[in-house]
């Protein structure tokens, strides 16, 4: 088994998503607000964990617009999400969690798992070029393994992102199939492959998940667009799913988490492991 699946007691595990309010700096941030913001975020893990979601992923998601390392993201962004996820981490102490810093931020989310405990990190432009709105991306995966191993965090594992969502051109990579992009991050040490739709909220391409199957020893991890509805879809072509847009009221990302929502879909999630080949 995977070093990632291994994290979880439970086949298909869902990673639920701590969409974190705006944070100082960012144009969304309300004054005064950070106290609030922590207390949304402990809200929001105590939901997840009394519904049975097997893991939790805390990204600065109301950051928008966001910005690369490379455009100057301010030692605050940092500070403040290694304070939310070390309150997610002591409100869910016995669920595996992970965290992603938004746009492409991967130093700074390993150096917050680091200093918080935390199992894992999401990575974006972990290998090949791309560019997304916020403009090129580069690969990082030597730098960051590196990184890693310099504040000794190699506890901490690394699932990537390939072909991601909101990556609006692939140009430079388009003769580079998601196999083969596959097979890159796996060699370049990579612990978990993520597959997305074309931007948030929006389903995987099933083609793209059966490309994969025999191609990559990794775990493969839907990254968005996971409903009630479509679950049974994808059920034998994953080995996990991180799951956000779908627990908010309405089914939107900004929207405030529901329950009910949850509870529904991890009931789904309970009758599909029991379909699952043991």
């Amino acid at each position: 088994m995977s070093k990632f699946l291994s994290l979880f007691s439970k086949p298909f595990p869902i990673i639920g998503m701590v969409h974190v309010k705006a944070l100082p700096g960012t144009p969304l941030y309300k004054r005064n607000t950070m106290e609030s913001i922590i207390s949304a975020a402990r809200a929001e893990a105590t939901i997840y964990s009394e519904c049975g979601v097997d893991g939790l992923l805390v990204e600065n998601m109301h950051d928008i617009p966001y910005i690369r390392p490379s455009d100057g993201i301010g030692p605050e962004i940092t500070a403040a999400m290694s304070r939310v996820a070390l309150a997610v981490r002591e409100t869910v102490p016995d669920i595996p969690c992970g965290v992603q810093i938004l746009a492409g931020c991967n130093r700074e989310a390993l150096a917050v798992a680091k200093v918080c405990q935390l199992q894992f990190i999401r990575a974006e432009g972990f290998v090949f070029g791309h560019m997304a709105d916020e403009g090129f991306t580069d690969a990082c995966a030597g730098s960051l393994l590196r990184y890693r191993k310099h504040i000794d965090a190699e506890n901490v594992l690394v699932i990537t992102d390939i072909k991601k969502k909101h990556r609006f051109s692939h140009a430079i990579t388009s003769d580079v199939s998601i196999a083969e992009t596959a097979h890159a991050a796996e060699f370049f040490l990579s612990d978990g492959l993520i597959v997305t739709g074309s931007s948030t909220g929006s389903s995987a391409e099933r083609g793209d998940l059966q490309a994969l199957q025999g191609n990559t020893s990794l775990p493969l991890i839907i990254g968005s667009g996971l409903t009630l509805d479509n679950l049974h879809n994808y059920g034998t072509l994953a080995h996990a799913a991180i799951v956000g847009s779908h627990f908010k009221v309405n089914g939107h990302w900004s929207a405030d988490l529901c329950r009910t929502r949850v509870q529904s879909f991890m009931k789904g999630v309970e009758t599909l492991r029991r379909q699952l080949p043991s």
